[in-house]
């Protein structure tokens, strides 16, 4: 989505810039702008905010792993380098996608998606709670250093019966499960005077508490 453009300069591309200098105001690029980026300063050659803004349309356009985002990244290449302009006409290898989201808290990711999108809870309505593996997630391999293993992701998510549209997710640590979770997600949703429906495994009686 484009913005109307600024009064302000934009900002010169520098290590410590977040969104790579464009033309035209993004949207998508500007809501993934105050994200940390946690890799090292040395080699970094693509912004957090346009591999994220990448990641989110591959995904949204019905690409599923890391490999079917590279794929639709080389088959979109002109008209993505035409929209972004990144640096030297240069896009994100899906590997460097992939290491940008291991660091990434998914909170944080999904809280921009939600101003994105514009997604609230309204009071009154329903919000299924369910918590789910992200798919394609976890990572076997071990004989490239470039790409450590690591487990599944593990999400609690909410989904507005009313409207069908799904808030951001609670990350569940690695250690825990969704059991435990949960209540520290209904404490943060209950604010909005919501009702909330769950399957069997959560009804645990340290919940009800």
């Amino acid at each position: 989505m484009l913005l109307p453009p600024s009064s302000r300069p934009l900002p010169k591309l520098s290590a410590q810039s977040h969104v790579p200098p464009t033309d035209e105001r993004i949207e998508i690029l500007e809501v993934f702008a105050d994200l940390p980026d946690c890799r090292r300063s040395a080699g970094k050659r693509h912004h957090v905010s346009l591999c994220l803004a990448l990641f989110t349309l591959a995904v949204m356009a019905g690409n599923r792993g890391f490999q079917a985002i590279g794929d639709w990244l080389r088959a979109y290449r002109q008209e993505l380098i035409s929209l972004f302009k990144p640096s030297k006409d240069r896009l994100p290898s899906y590997s460097t996608i992939r290491r940008i989201l291991i660091d990434q808290d998914f909170q944080q990711y999904s809280a921009c998606l939600a101003k994105f999108f514009g997604i609230k809870p309204l009071a009154g309505e329903t919000l299924g709670l369910d918590g789910k593996v992200l798919r394609g997630s976890y990572q076997l391999e071990s004989t490239n250093p470039d790409s450590p293993p690591h487990p599944a992701i593990m999400l609690v998510s909410a989904y507005i019966v009313e409207r069908g549209l799904i808030l951001p997710p609670y990350q569940v640590d690695s250690k825990t499960n969704e059991i435990k979770a949960l209540p520290e997600m209904i404490r943060q949703l209950a604010l909005q005077g919501v009702v909330f429906a769950f399957d069997a495994i959560n009804t645990q009686k340290k919940l009800v508490s």
